[in-house]
């Protein structure tokens, strides 16, 4: 082979790599993204709460602890969390297609109307398309105001596992009637994305020690959720 043909080859080759290097770069970029919502209510508990969350459904879920100064009631109460989270796929692709048909939250949200306050739920988007955020008590839009009300049901669900871990550790027979109200939730739609706390609920499923009932409704939520 010709010293000119050798040349021909090689630079063929470092096209070749650019190529793949550039598609691999390309596929990264259009799979990055990040959602975030930061909901706060002094009205209730917590009242300040932050989801983010990745194209992946990865994501992380913090919330703080109670501002109450009263004595505390003798009941096993949640405080802060500081958790990583993971929502199915399936969830996750509609909160960014919903990203994207709104502008990514470049728009207003609020209403205005003179509705009960609901909290403040502030989406945000960050990614190579561009980045946006808006806020809203009450949105007219109803996809803003029916994902304003799923992903507060997810911090709900989110809430709920944390709850069931104390349970489990400090009070397991008042597990029977946690586990019917999440039951319950789940069916009419209060709490979102069950499979996101499917490591307590298979910790209860497997359990042999605690109420047939408990693990009864813990194996059917698994069920559910596809887990």
């Amino acid at each position: 082979m010709t010293v000119s043909g050798k040349r021909n080859i090689f630079i063929l080759s470092v096209a070749a790599m650019l190529v793949v290097a550039s598609q691999s770069a390309f596929s990264q970029s259009s799979q990055s993204g990040r959602f975030t919502v930061e909901f706060t209510n002094d009205r209730i508990a917590p009242s300040h709460w932050v989801l983010t969350l990745n194209r992946d459904g990865s994501g992380h879920f913090h919330a703080d602890p109670p501002k109450s100064t009263t004595p505390q009631k003798p009941t096993i109460e949640v405080n802060g969390e500081d958790r990583d989270i993971q929502l199915s796929k399936e969830f996750t692709a509609q909160i960014f297609t919903e990203a994207q048909q709104h502008k990514w939250f470049n728009q207003k949200c609020e209403s205005g109307a003179k509705v009960a306050f609901q909290g403040w739920k502030k989406l945000s988007y960050s990614g190579p398309e561009g980045q946006g955020s808006c806020q809203f008590n009450y949105s007219q839009d109803k996809q803003i105001q029916a994902l304003g009300e799923s992903l507060i049901g997810v911090a709900e669900t989110l809430r709920e596992g944390a709850r069931l871990e104390l349970l489990l550790q400090h009070d397991r027979l008042g597990l029977d009637q946690e586990m019917q109200y999440i039951y319950d939730s789940a069916k009419d739609g209060r709490l979102k994305e069950i499979c996101a706390i499917k490591g307590i609920l298979q910790r209860l499923a497997d359990d042999d020690e605690l109420l047939e009932r408990v693990r009864k409704r813990a194996k059917t939520l698994l069920a559910q959720s596809g887990s």
